[in-house]
């Protein structure tokens, strides 16, 4: 079986590996028959297009700058952060093995059965987050004090900013994606009109208390497809260093191990190689990878240069609140008003 973990100790450069380990697998694929791996080895090709021809990205993130400058003018007492960026190669691998893992497991729970392949690549063609944006905002305790109405405020806007996202970026060149998933939202703060495009993990809370909005779009001039997350800071930060991030990958790696229990080995091979190459980069020593532009001392320290293991970033941009400090009369008198009337207007 061909694997990414084959390629990481050779000193290439991402781009030289995505490109071998397409090639095998594609080769591997024609030998054995196996039509998930020339499916796998055509979606990296489409990985290594992107990373090696990104001119696209400078006009894309412009694009999607306007909306931050929109944000800037119509809520100034609002601190918010866009930041962009690229998945991690070893994280698009997990991930659409992951697909496979996931959905063949579930099949098999609810059938004792195994999905069609075509069913199966459907899935696997769901992947529409290698690039992504996140916004993030957060109100100043100045402007607020009361964490309660603060926290009502932050999200009134995060709702407001999400029905005004899909028609902004739509006259942009960006078209939203229906989720299919019908109603998904339980908010009477998002429109109708928007709620097909969003699938709203603030109402639909997830595991270990993870909240986001998240829509996609298609960006018709680059051709790729982009994901768009919506946080409060306190959603962030559950997010990036609280339970949704620490007990809930503790929770994937039972969860996974559970998944190789309940379906027995030998009747999948789509199963069988997708979990096994999930296992083979968990079990990943990252301190003995040679990747150039990469160097870990360890699975937690690392200078990840070229997006092996932590992503690419794409230029971020940052507002902060105005009128905190040294302000005018008339400057104090517009934040006396918007914390009177607590709507940001």
């Amino acid at each position: 079986m061909v694997k990414l973990n084959d390629y990481l100790y050779n000193g290439d450069t991402v781009l030289k590996i995505l490109r071998n380990y397409s090639r095998d697998l594609k080769s591997s694929a024609r030998q054995t028959h196996n039509h998930l791996d020339m499916v796998h080895s055509n979606f990296l090709l489409e990985v290594l297009e992107l990373l090696e021809h990104n001119e696209f990205l400078t006009a894309q993130s412009q694009r999607i700058r306007e909306f931050y400058y929109y944000m800037a003018g119509r809520y100034p007492y609002l601190a918010f952060t866009f930041k962009g960026r690229i998945k991690s190669l070893i994280r698009i691998e997990e991930k659409f093995n992951g697909y496979v893992v996931e959905y063949i497991s579930d099949y098999h729970r609810r059938t004792g059965g195994y999905p069609k392949l075509s069913d199966l690549i459907a899935q696997v063609q769901r992947f529409h987050d290698i690039i992504a944006y996140r916004i993030i905002l957060a109100i100043p305790k100045c402007h607020i004090p009361s964490e309660e109405k603060r926290k009502e405020e932050e999200l009134r806007i995060l709702y407001e900013i999400a029905n005004a996202l899909p028609e902004f970026l739509e006259e942009r060149g960006f078209t939203p994606q229906l989720t299919g998933i019908e109603q998904d939202s339980k908010s009477p703060m998002l429109d109708d009109f928007v709620k097909p495009y969003f699938r709203d993990y603030v109402t639909n809370v997830k595991d270990y208390g993870y909240r986001s909005l998240h829509i996609t779009f298609y960006d018709n001039s680059a051709r790729s497809y982009i994901e768009m997350q919506l946080r409060t800071k306190d959603m962030d930060d559950a997010a990036e260093i609280g339970l949704a991030n620490h007990k809930l990958y503790e929770l994937n790696q039972e969860y996974e191990r559970g998944r190789r229990e309940a379906v027995p080995g030998g009747e999948s091979v789509y199963f069988d190689e997708a979990y096994d190459r999930i296992a083979a980069l968990q079990n990943l020593d990252l301190s003995g990878v040679d990747v150039c532009m990469f160097k870990a001392v360890d699975n937690h320290l690392m200078n990840d240069g070229c997006g092996l293991y932590r992503g690419r970033l794409i230029t971020p941009f940052e507002h902060l609140s105005r009128f905190q400090n040294d302000s005018t009369p008339e400057e104090a008198e517009s934040r006396q008003a918007f914390v009177q009337r607590g709507d940001g207007t």
